[in-house]
């Protein structure tokens, strides 16, 4: 596998839908903890898992006296339970049913004595099957995972380095197990309308403490095209940001999706990755906040001079 195929490996979502459905339920349960054991942060920012060296963590959580990190380890496949005294546990990843799988992780959830339980029902999801009785979904292809997290630590890679230019609030790079998506989000500072609600099977009142503020947000979704796709959008949508000719190739206005989309298989082949994603990310932005009036926000990022995106040198040794 050359570096290109390691960094930016295929991804065709037929050959891996399966697995994909069941990944995400399972993440669903380890985000749920997250939510229960961290005090509520602005956006739900603290509920998301981050991209790490090895899969996708929770980063450290309360958890009773002790702290408690859970990450799933796509190089070892297995969902790892470290608690700050040493405890520690794990449950394999591999086919197995999500009500399986929801078992064990309860089972875990005992023995290391963790102070919370999850409402076992999925979320963002048109039809959803508690837990407990999910027979339906069981796949896991191990190495199409494991390209996945490739992806993601790719498509991260390229997020930090856009999120590192707004001199106004922003999120941080993480990743939402309800909609399966890594995300980064700008905030013009002004309010937003009240959101209408409508998420499948996720109460109103969650996504209007998401979008209570004006905002830009993009980022890579395993899904919306033949491989995934990297979106944009801005809540709420100014008159005239989908009529935008961004003058990136390959991207377009799914009108199905409402946002901008950037197919990640146009991605992967480009000669330069990393420079087409960031064109699309910085055109998008600027879209919304054209033609929504944004003002001037914040203090602009300096540009310290270091390496370009994939440089194997630092200006600070």
């Amino acid at each position: 596998m050359n570096a290109r195929t390691q960094s930016w490996p295929p991804l065709p979502v037929a050959r891996w839908e399966d697995t994909r459905d069941t990944l995400q339920l399972w993440t669903q349960m380890v985000g749920k903890l997250r939510m229960e054991l961290t005090p509520y942060v602005n956006q739900w920012w603290n509920v998301p898992l981050y991209v790490d060296a090895r899969g996708l963590t929770t980063s450290l959580m309360p958890c009773g006296p002790h702290g408690m990190e859970v990450r799933f380890d796509f190089r070892a496949h297995e969902l790892v339970f470290d608690r700050t005294d040493g405890a520690t546990r794990s449950m394999a990843l591999r086919p197995r049913t999500v009500a399986d799988f929801y078992r064990e992780f309860v089972e875990v959830l005992d023995e290391l004595e963790v102070p919370a339980r999850i409402r076992p029902v999925p979320v963002e999801l048109p039809a959803v099957i508690p837990f407990a009785d999910d027979e339906t979904h069981g796949s896991y292809d191990a190495a199409a995972v494991e390209r996945f997290w490739r992806s993601l630590v790719s498509a991260s890679r390229v997020l930090h380095t856009f999120r590192s230019e707004w001199g106004g609030k922003a999120s941080p790079v993480h990743f939402f197990w309800g909609a399966f998506d890594l995300a980064t989000s700008r905030f013009s500072g002004r309010p937003a309308p009240q959101h209408p609600g409508g998420v499948p099977n996720c109460p109103d009142w969650v996504m209007r403490g998401a979008y209570d503020a004006e905002v830009s947000s993009a980022g890579y979704w395993p899904g919306g095209a033949e491989e995934g796709a990297f979106y944009s959008y801005t809540y709420p949508e100014p008159v005239g940001f989908r009529e935008r000719d961004l003058g990136v190739p390959g991207a377009y206005f799914d009108e199905t999706f409402g946002e901008f989309l950037l197919p990640y298989r146009v991605v992967r082949e480009a000669e330069d990755p990393e420079a087409l994603l960031l064109a699309f990310l910085r055109a998008t932005f600027q879209a919304g906040a054209d033609a929504g009036q944004w003002p001037p926000v914040g203090v602009p990022v300096p540009q310290l001079p270091g390496p370009a995106i994939g440089s194997r040198s630092t200006p600070l040794g």
